[in-house]
């Protein structure tokens, strides 16, 4: 599938729902993409070594790739195609970055207001890959409800500043705007 007239574009997904291989053939003909990679490696997850893994030996050679940096000041920066893959991990980060798993609800709020600002603003063709957690059960613990939340309400300001959304389902594209 070739990129479309938009510039923004939001692609929402469960685990290994496909999410990450449609927002890659979003942007296959494209000349040039940089590959902003959130995902901060531990060493010693093997397993999570291993699907970071994957997703490098998918992407074209071609592409620049981009890993641990913040978002907002790449995206600061544009290039004709942005590939960002994803807002999962960056929110974990962020909120182990201000200590937030217990802290009040909101405290990781200028974080995501300055990249919901940043994608906004962002004058080139830009695919962003966020997962879609709130359609399971609630979770058993603050954690994890806690991320649910925030996700949960930066995937809907992401949605509305975006020109297209798709939720992947079984790797099938769901266009939702």
């Amino acid at each position: 599938m070739s990129a479309s007239a938009e510039s923004r574009t939001l692609i929402l997904g469960g685990a290994r729902s496909g999410k990450s291989a449609f927002a890659e053939d979003l942007l296959a003909d494209a000349p040039a993409v940089r590959y902003l990679a959130t995902a901060v490696l531990d060493p010693t997850d093997h397993d999570f070594a291993d699907r970071i893994d994957g997703h490098r030996r998918r992407r074209p050679a071609h592409w620049s790739t981009v890993e641990n940096v913040e978002p907002v000041t790449v995206l600061a920066n544009p290039t004709p195609a942005t590939l960002l893959d994803d807002i999962g991990t960056w929110l974990t980060a962020r909120l182990d970055a201000r200590n937030a798993w217990d802290a009040p609800r909101g405290t990781v709020a200028p974080d995501c207001d300055a990249l919901v600002a940043a994608v906004e603003a962002y004058p080139q063709r830009l695919v962003i890959v966020s997962p879609e957690v709130g359609m399971g059960v609630i979770p058993a613990t603050r954690s994890g409800r806690l991320f649910r939340d925030e996700i949960g309400t930066l995937n809907q300001r992401l949605a509305q500043v975006c020109d297209q959304a798709y939720l992947i389902v079984a790797g099938l594209p769901v266009r939702l705007k």
